[in-house]
């Protein structure tokens, strides 16, 4: 009788287990995935009834894109640099994404301000309507990102990431290129159906 117990346990299935940070950060991520599908189905819906401008996407916007994939350059590098612990280059990529975030998000910005100077306001048409709303809420996203690095880079400073710790950047970098991604996507989006 002991024996066949003894068999019965040894042949139970394993569990599935994942990170719970890791897990909240999925969840987050398709949360945010749901949110922008639910904004550009509405654009597409709003763009077939009619009375929609189209206008000149401003050239900083490019810019702006090619800054972000660069930043997501960095984030990767500082991963690795966890992985051997090099710490400080490490240190240095970590603060070269940041610096890039925060030109990224100004460039949105100086974006915005093209796109008055083109008479499209946030409210009015709503073809500008979405694109500001698309901007912004990437841009309110891309803050998160530039706290979570915020957070990774003083763990950082005081060696809790390192090559036996590396959920912290391992979060931090797949936050970062989810962002870049989600970028990318809205921005050809933007290009394609304007």
């Amino acid at each position: 009788m002991a024996k066949v117990e003894k068999l019965r346990i040894e042949e139970a299935p394993e569990t599935l287990s994942m990170d719970p940070k890791k897990f909240i950060l999925w969840g987050f991520i398709v949360t945010i995935i749901m949110l922008f599908a639910s904004q550009t189905s509405a654009y597409l819906v709003r763009r077939a009834e009619g009375n929609w401008v189209e206008f000149e996407v401003p050239q900083i916007f490019w810019y702006s894109s090619v800054v972000l994939i660069i930043s997501s350059i960095a984030m990767h590098w500082a991963y690795l640099a966890a992985k051997k612990d090099n710490f400080n280059t490490l240190k240095i990529a970590i603060s070269i994404t940041f610096v890039l975030g925060l030109a990224f998000l100004w460039m949105q910005v100086e974006g915005w301000k093209d796109l008055v100077a083109q008479n499209i306001y946030f409210v009015g048409n709503p073809s500008g309507s979405f694109f500001y709303v698309f901007t912004l809420l990437h841009g309110v996203h891309l803050v998160t990102g530039l706290i979570v690095l915020c957070v990774t880079f003083i763990s950082a400073m005081r060696l809790k990431v390192h090559a036996k710790n590396l959920r912290r950047i391992e979060i931090c970098t797949t936050y970062w290129h989810f962002l870049d991604i989600l970028w990318l996507y809205l921005f050809a989006f933007l290009l394609y159906f304007r």
